[in-house]
This record gives C-alpha cells, structure tokens and sequence, in this order.
C-alpha cells in the first residue's frame, strides 16, 4: 500500500489533476502496429507497453502529478476494452462509427453474445503494474467507463436486437451490468486501487438538446433512460469500501481533436449532480458547448468539482487570467476549496490520440499546475 494511499489526509481529486489518458508514444504505436499485422508476440507487445507504461509513470511524477495512471496505452479505445473483458460482451465490427464533429471514428462495438458477468478481466493485470511501479508518493489511479456507459452502447441501434434476444427483461440487463462492475470494483481494490474514475459520456450526450430530441423521436422516456443511468452507476458503487475515493467524468466526444455532443449541463444536473453517488465531478468546461456554471449550484455540500478549463484538444495554452477568472466565477456556486483543475478530458481516449505534441501535452500540464498552485497557494 503506497504511503499517500495510507494518508487519511490525502484528498482526492488534488487541486492540479489530470483526467487519465495520454498520447501514444511512436514505439508503442509502431508495436501496436507490428501486433495486428503478425509480427510481434502478444508477450513482446506487452513488454513494450511496460517500457513505455514506466517511462510515463516517472514523466507524471516530474511534473508533480500526485496521482498517476498508465496513460490507457493498453488500450485502443477508452471504454470499450474495457467492455469487451467481461464475460458476454464481444468485439464487433459494424457499419458505421461514432460520429464526431468533421470526422468519423473506427467502426467497432461492444455487443453481446451471452449473459454479461466478470471473470478473469485483462484490466486486473494492467492494474497490478501500475500499481507496482507507482511507487510511495503517488495514487495509482485505474480510470473505466460507466456502467451506464456499457448499458449505453448495448443500446445502440446496431446492439438492440441482440441485446433485448438475450436480455428481454431489462431489469435483468441492469442488475448484470451492476454485477460484474461491483466484482470487478473489489478485484482492484484487492490489488490495492485505492482510486477509481468512472469515465461517462452518457451524460454529456445528453446535454445536446438534438440528441434527446432524437431519442425522443424514437419513443425513449428520457426521464426513465437518466434514472436508469443513476441507477446502474449507484448500484455498481455500493456498498464499496471507505478508503475507495470514486469519482466520475462527463465529457461530449474527445476523438481527434474533436466533438461529438454540444449543450450546457442543465437537462442532466437535477439528477447526474444530486443523486450519483461520487465524490467528485470532473466535468467538461473548456468551451462555450458546456454552458455555463449556473448548473454547479446543485452539486451537494459533500462533493467536489475538478473543472476541465484547459482543453486537451490543442496545444495552444490558453490565457491564464481567463483561467483564473473562470476559476473565481465557478467558486460563487461551488468553494472555492472544493475546486480542483484538469484538462477537459484525455489526451488521447483513443489511440489515435488529440492533435498535439507530446511536449504540448505536458506544457499543458505543467501550465495547469501553476495556475492552481497561484489559486490556492499550494
């Protein structure tokens, strides 16, 4: 057990903080590479991404990260490696895939072949590294997709038919789901996690007032759909133990640089805010597409917010007064002692990864550090 995870003065998130993911290293891209077409072992892949895992590790530690994560280069996508590790959840390709603001991402499911439960899942092992190699002065933090995230995909219109063929009963489908996250959950806290970060863009779908017209147009209760996403994310985080910090993310599309989903907080806040049992939010607030801070006055007096003013989708540092300013104007609806600062979102949820450099990428990082060590004097 690390020496901050044993500090019951440590609190999570940290006033500087980053949301997990971080550009792929050429090596690891060119192995990845090398992977598929059949040229290296799964075992020297894997001896890769341990090289590049510890080189970033230690690149987190220099610039004063408190809380590190394997920058996801295990996987290619943020949440659905994840998905396809559980028991009943296949990889599948489809037609089209998720659409973004100017661009199109690989077309690729999570879609079900059998009953969802957790065994086994590749995601423990990845863990155990990082954990080992974090050392004492860090939390090895494991970020996953929401719950109602995996519920999300099953019910894309390319998943429902096999999704309600073998779950007809949908209560069902939401008591597994919540399962195999709640067994999955206690395995990394066995292995020491002591931080977990729920990765949810459900949520910032949502915001996006076509979006929801257009579920609304294929008949879904969108009142029903938010309170069975609370539902399953609460389910699967019950009962966890104290010293587990869980926090979760909101985003509206992080591909390339670019976005999927566009609108203020407001549609969700009253339920997301109120009833998900978190103890932070790190929420999306790097442009005008997340509204403004008016929905903040919702979040309990118990919670804390980690505003993603910086954008990972560009290298450019943004104006630091505005940042500042920005940060003050938030404290009129939540503490300023109960705000943190991070990117919007990773800097790479997908392999491909956001459209800047490496050197940017960590400039970024460094930029946000001082910003808040100038706010809060730490």
């Amino acid at each position: 057990m690390s020496r901050l995870n044993n500090n019951n003065e440590i609190q999570i998130p940290f006033r500087y903080d980053i949301v997990g993911s971080f550009l792929r290293p050429e090596r690891l891209k060119e192995a990845r590479a090398k992977f598929e077409q059949g040229n290296i072992t799964d075992e020297e892949l894997t001896q890769i991404e341990n090289d590049e895992i510890k080189k970033l590790v230690e690149k987190q530690k220099q610039v004063g990260l408190k809380a590190v994560t394997d920058g996801e280069f295990r996987r290619s996508w943020w949440h659905l490696d994840f998905f396809w590790g559980f028991d009943g959840v296949e990889r599948t390709a489809i037609a089209e895939g998720y659409h973004f603001h100017g661009e199109t991402s690989r077309a690729e499911t999570a879609r079900l072949s059998g009953k969802i439960s957790f065994r086994n899942h590749p995601f423990l092992s990845a863990y155990e590294y990082l954990y080992n190699i974090a050392g004492d002065d860090v939390i090895a933090r494991q970020t996953i997709p929401a719950p109602a995230q995996l519920l999300f995909e099953l019910d894309r219109i390319e998943n429902t038919q096999s999704t309600k063929h073998i779950y007809p009963d949908r209560e069902e489908l939401i008591s597994d789901i919540a399962k195999a996250y709640q067994e999955i959950i206690k395995a990394f806290y066995n292995l020491g996690c002591r931080n977990i970060q729920i990765d949810d863009c459900t949520w910032g779908a949502l915001c996006d007032e076509n979006f929801r017209n257009q579920l609304q147009s294929n008949g879904v209760d969108l009142t029903k759909l938010l309170n069975e996403f609370v539902r399953v994310n609460n389910t699967a985080i019950k009962d966890t133990p104290a010293d587990l910090t869980i926090t979760t993310h909101v985003c509206r599309g992080n591909f390339h640089s670019t976005w999927a989903a566009s609108g203020g907080y407001d549609p969700i806040a009253d339920i997301l805010f109120k009833e998900e049992n978190v103890s932070a939010f790190y929420l999306e607030y790097d442009t005008e597409r997340a509204g403004d801070f008016t929905p903040l006055k919702l979040i309990p007096t118990d919670k804390k917010v980690v505003l993603g003013l910086v954008s990972s989708k560009t290298g450019v540092l943004e104006d630091r007064e505005v940042i500042i300013n920005r940060i003050k104007e938030a404290s009129e609806y939540v503490k300023l002692e109960d705000l943190c600062l991070s990117p919007q979102c990773g800097f790479a949820s997908t392999e491909e990864g956001n459209i800047l450099t490496e050197e940017e990428q960590w400039e970024k990082i460094k930029f946000i550090k001082s910003i808040a060590e100038e706010v809060w004097n730490r």
